[in-house]
């Protein structure tokens, strides 16, 4: 008697898509990548003592550098790179972007006063808008959907490993090199420049060896054909231009006369609480950046509801995708403060050494997120396989787990207690990544993931990273005193203040998880409408 059960179950595994030994070859490269993204991001944090002193800045200042300086740009370029990812070769283009951002990481380092830093690190925030809409599209092309999360949340283990390297490498260089040149080396570089320089370079060679990687078919794990455009530089010309001010008028009067008064309605009203929020804070450059980019995405999305209209239902027209989005943009939030100020907290508030503090904290962020990141991602795919909106619960978890750690960690003056308070904050922190990225980009098809990706970490950027160390750069200002005629910020009250976001936070993934599964089984139907 032959059992057919057996044997169809058996004909199903056969021909069922697998992550073959190539596959994790590209992501162990891939991992690679972004550990350099995040040194070459992350390494400001290590300096910021350095560089407040040397160019006299507040702390607020310092956020902005850390935050919305790089932020704006990345999420902005994301938009049309994360397309020319949908229609072009993905390893030509990871590598192109990597030669660039590592190129302008050294370039800091020639940076005299605040507006050339400012510069450089938008030149960063380009370069590295086209690390994840690649990554993330190769990958879904790599793996199979019931290995996504997982293979997502290993990719995502460099942000915590280039983060946690970023604090020891900077740190080294600086104390070598002021100790080697206390009166400034070469071209007159002091620590913090030679740092920048010595982060930089290396992305230079790596770019070379992501452009040995094999571009896969597009689609071949999900069985869906997916053709690119025969045009891809024409279709990343006209999508920049949706995006660069005053191009964004031209193409707004394009689609009609209601169109254009609706663009400029809006960039007046942004433009009116951009002022508003100078005029309170006395930042013009933070306000300034986050009115820009805030009106750019909107004309982004306007002009691509007009061309793509089923990108657009997708993505924008689906409160699910955006409750997942704005929902761990709140989560990145506190974590790209924390990875930012920890720092700085520990130098200035505890009085730690700079050598010590950034191999603890380094570590620790290197450690806890991967650890976070990993089990996190497993955790979600074993929900994601016994209810189709369990994901949303693992980045419930990274919303509520960290408060806890985060009082603690932030009240204590004993170095231990920051130290393990610190370690269990961006643990759990990091355990929400790997679900809120494979969520959303379940919620798409496959010739639009790269654009969903874009659009996801817009979610990541213009909320989490803008904001974040901002944010309590700006309270620490505001809550600090004046000692010998310049502000001391207080930082302690700046951290904490981070708590605050947890219930926005938590309403809008409630929501996501109840709208998650109607709309995951909705895609095709909602494409062709």
């Amino acid at each position: 008697m032959v059992d057919t059960d057996k044997d169809s179950v058996s004909a199903a595994g056969a021909s069922e898509p697998r992550a073959t030994g190539y596959s994790w070859y590209v992501l162990s490269v891939l991992v690679v990548v972004y550990i350099l993204n995040f040194i070459d991001r992350q390494v400001i944090s290590i300096l910021a003592v350095d560089i407040k002193a040397h160019l006299q800045l507040t702390d607020s200042d310092m956020g902005f550098l850390g935050g919305a300086a790089f932020a704006v740009f990345y999420a902005l370029f994301g938009i049309p790179l994360g397309r020319l990812a949908d229609n072009w070769s993905r390893v030509k283009l990871l590598s192109i972007g990597l030669a660039l951002w590592s190129a302008m990481t050294a370039l800091s380092g020639f940076a005299r006063n605040q507006f050339t830093l400012t510069a450089a690190r938008m030149g960063v925030g380009i370069g590295e808008a086209t690390a994840s809409p690649t990554a993330y599209s190769l990958i879904s092309d790599y793996f199979p959907k019931r290995q996504k999360a997982t293979a997502l949340a290993i990719y995502s283990s460099g942000l915590y490993l280039g983060g946690g390297v970023s604090l020891f490498i900077g740190a080294s260089i600086v104390q070598a090199w002021n100790q080697a040149y206390p009166g400034g080396g070469p071209m007159g570089l002091v620590g913090w420049q030679a740092a920048f320089l010595a982060v930089g370079i290396p992305g230079l060679l790596v770019a070379l060896w992501v452009a040995t990687l094999k571009e896969p078919v597009r689609g071949a794990m999900d069985g869906v054909a997916s053709p690119c455009s025969p045009t891809p530089f024409r279709e990343f010309a006209r999508d920049l231009s949706t995006i660069v001010p005053p191009f964004t008028l031209i193409g707004a009067a394009q689609r009609g006369i209601s169109a254009l008064a609706i663009n400029i309605g809006f960039a007046a009203a942004i433009a009116a609480f951009a002022w508003w929020m100078i005029a309170l804070t006395g930042n013009l450059p933070q306000w300034s950046a986050v009115g820009l980019g805030y009106y750019a995405v909107f004309s982004w999305a306007c002009t691509l509801r007009a061309r793509d209209p089923a990108t657009f239902r997708l993505i924008w027209g689906t409160p699910a995708f955006i409750c997942t989005t704005l929902g761990y943009g709140m989560v990145s939030l506190a974590a790209y403060a924390l990875a930012f100020w920890s720092a700085p907290y520990a130098e200035i508030v505890l009085g730690l050494p700079k050598q010590e503090l950034a191999f603890v904290l380094g570590a620790n962020g290197a450690i806890s997120g991967f650890i976070g990141v990993i089990i996190g991602g497993r955790i979600a795919d074993a929900l994601r396989a016994k209810n189709p909106a369990g994901r949303i619960l693992m980045i419930i978890f990274g919303v509520v787990a960290p408060i806890v750690p985060i009082w603690i960690g932030y009240t204590t003056p004993d170095p231990v207690l920051f130290y393990t308070m610190n370690f269990l904050a961006g643990m759990f922190g990091a355990a929400a990544l790997g679900a809120a990225a494979a969520t959303t980009q379940d919620l798409v098809l496959p010739r639009m993931r790269g654009t969903a990706t874009a659009a996801f970490f817009l979610g990541t950027t213009l909320v989490g990273l803008s904001f974040g160390p901002y944010m309590v750069g700006q309270i620490s200002d505001l809550a600090g005193t004046i000692v010998d005629g310049k502000p001391v910020g207080d930082l302690r009250t700046g951290i904490l203040s981070l708590i605050a976001v947890a219930p926005i936070a938590l309403a809008l993934l409630i929501y996501a998880y109840r709208a998650v599964p109607q709309a995951e089984a909705t895609i095709e139907e909602r494409a062709r409408v």
